[in-house]
């Protein structure tokens, strides 16, 4: 028979359980990832928004591609007031 190891990955896992202490790790690259991800899903939505608005009225019967370009860069610049982000006070 094989001699089973002494150390198993389980007793590695529940070593890093033991030396955890909550609320002691930085969390900076998280935060950092999470706010990438905000932005890019907030401004990628309001891009979306405008450009189906553009299609929209271009394309829907008796539309125009005037029309559609008014009304999305009416909703672009709209959509930038309300979505920037409120400047932070130190």
């Amino acid at each position: 028979m094989a001699d089973h190891p002494h150390h198993t990955s389980h007793d590695a896992a529940d070593h890093d359980a033991e030396a955890y202490v909550r609320g002691s790790m930085t969390i900076e690259e998280q935060r950092q990832t999470w706010d990438l991800f905000m932005g890019l899903t907030k401004w990628g939505s309001l891009v979306v928004a405008s450009l189906l608005l553009l299609l929209t009225l271009w394309f829907m019967p008796n539309g125009s591609l005037m029309t559609g370009l008014i009304g999305a860069v009416v909703l672009a610049v709209a959509g930038f007031f309300f979505l920037k982000s409120p400047k932070e006070s130190h």
